[in-house]
């Protein structure tokens, strides 16, 4: 058993630091895109066990050109991995490859979420693995993102049946997708999740196989493939100027410990898929096929499909902005649905193309790099509407316990509009960590009590501001991190996060 100790602290806070990321650039091409990603309802979940066994040419294609919430479940951490680039092994290793998914997902465009199950090193069967894991648990976790995400197809990168043939792993993350498959829409399994959850059961599972499982490449073009779903991945991108392949060989680059530096390559390329349970398609290209993933799946939701259908075509991409009035007319509808997953996505996703369109720039950050608990931050607020859209600043909201400042100022076109404000970090909050190793774990588990956390790739940050404008009238809120930056002489400006620190003394 090992448990979370003080020294371990700094090295964490030197591991976390690589999570800092500037305020994302939007061009006009991923304004376009965003606004067409709102016409598509729908959503898939790849698992497989650790950090680089995800295939980022399937999530690539599923995020960008089928347009879907595409997300990874790896059940591990890559704890038990290697490490090409430093000296960290174990659990902080499993920090680092938590940051390289991250990243790897912000090139590909999927999502990214985990099991408590850690990596525990080579393991020669199944069985073994689900002792160590403790298969309850780590089933528990996978039937808790089914839920959660609400998947309309489940993939599997590995093999169910190929006990005792491959890594325990890889073949127990196949079998747990299956078992979950099942139990996700059942109300009396897990049912102390139904508190934050609804049951929830997938159309399909499939099973992403290639000639690996075959033996060779050979073999895979001898086998007959009639049954098996097949799609062309390397589909060009012209508004992105890259192929799929491309942007999956830049993500896979993102492994950087275990030495994952990819060669780009372009042309067509196939994947396959074998149906291991659900309804098989009628059309063998789509993965989709009889699976309504468009508006039409929400009652009320035909009407949005028309309004958006208008914003893709009369979009100018010199004039982003000029979609304002119609993306507020979508938001208003959306906001009128009833509550639901995929009303609450489509408001996330219309709050970041309204922010885009309008060159809107919100950000908070901290005079300094941490703080600890009881003690007082000086945060910079700063505003800037880029656009001739008329908004105001209505009013600022300090999260966690700050409560709110009182505005109404004008954000005139292209004119900063700079704020500062004390807040205080609340008694008893708790220290920056990755909240899987705040307490005590076995080999093979991590343990993490609260729900709510499980499956997420990081801790939620502490400290928050809410922006609270209005838009041609209508009143609409961002929320953001606060984070630290500073001016590097080499790097230029250099964003971290904002970190709640222990009071340390040095002798």
């Amino acid at each position: 058993m090992r448990r979370f100790t003080l020294p371990v602290w700094a090295i964490l806070f030197s591991v976390l630091s690589l999570a800092a990321q500037a305020p994302p650039i939007h061009t006009s091409a991923d304004i376009y895109e965003s606004i067409k990603k709102l016409n598509v309802l729908g959503s898939a979940l790849f698992v497989a066990a650790h950090p680089d066994d995800e295939n980022t040419r399937l999530i690539s294609y599923l995020a960008n050109e089928r347009k879907v919430e595409a997300t990874y479940l790896s059940l591990t951490r890559g704890d038990g991995g290697q490490n090409l680039i430093g000296p960290e092994i174990a659990e902080l290793l499993g920090v680092i490859r938590t940051q390289e998914l991250l990243a790897a997902r912000r090139i590909d465009g999927g999502n990214q979420w985990f099991s408590r199950a850690n990596d525990f090193g080579y393991s020669k069967h199944p069985d073994e693995t689900l002792e160590l894991w403790n298969k309850q648990e780590v089933l528990a976790d996978v039937v808790w993102a089914i839920r959660s995400l609400q998947p309309d197809i489940v993939i599997n990168r590995f093999d169910h049946n190929s006990a005792g043939r491959t890594h325990g792993h890889h073949t127990a993350s196949g079998m747990l997708s299956v078992d979950a498959f099942d139990l996700a829409g059942d109300p009396n399994a897990f049912p102390e999740q139904l508190k934050y959850v609804q049951p929830w059961k997938p159309k399909r599972l499939y099973f992403n196989t290639s000639w690996w499982f075959y033996g060779s490449r050979e073999n895979f073009e001898k086998a007959d493939k009639s049954n098996l779903v097949n799609l062309d991945a390397g589909v060009y991108f012209p508004a992105l100027g890259k192929s799929n392949t491309e942007i999956a060989a830049e993500s896979r680059s993102m492994h950087q410990c275990q030495g994952m530096g990819s060669t780009l390559s372009r042309g067509s390329q196939t994947e396959y898929l074998d149906l291991l349970k659900g309804e098989a398609p009628a059309d063998k290209n789509d993965l989709f096929s009889g699976i309504d993933i468009s508006w039409a799946r929400l009652p009320g939701g035909a009407a949005i499909k028309t309004l958006v259908d208008k914003a893709i075509q009369t979009f100018q991409y010199d004039k982003p902005a000029a979609s304002v009035p119609q993306l507020l007319e979508i938001y208003r509808k959306i906001q009128a649905l009833p509550d639901s997953h995929w009303k609450n996505h489509k408001l996330n996703e219309i709050h970041s193309i309204l922010e885009a369109c309008m060159g809107l720039y919100l950000e908070a950050t901290a005079l300094e790099p941490s703080a600890s608990p009881g003690q007082t931050v000086d945060l910079a607020v700063e505003l800037i509407n880029r656009s001739a859209v008329s908004a105001k600043l209505l009013s600022l909201e300090f999260l966690p316990e700050n409560g709110d400042t009182l505005y109404g100022a004008p954000l005139l076109p292209n004119t900063p509009l700079a704020l500062a404000r004390k807040v205080r970090i609340p008694d008893g909050a708790s220290y920056t960590s990755p909240y899987w190793l705040t307490s005590e774990w076995q080999t093979g588990m991590y343990t993490v009590p609260d729900q709510a956390l499980r499956g997420l790739p990081e801790t939620p940050r502490l400290l928050k501001v809410r922006f609270n404008l209005e838009i041609q009238g209508q009143a609409i809120s961002w929320t953001k991190d606060v984070a630290f930056k500073n001016t590097d002489p080499v790097k230029g400006e250099v964003y971290q996060p904002f970190e709640v620190l222990p009071l340390c003394s040095c002798r």
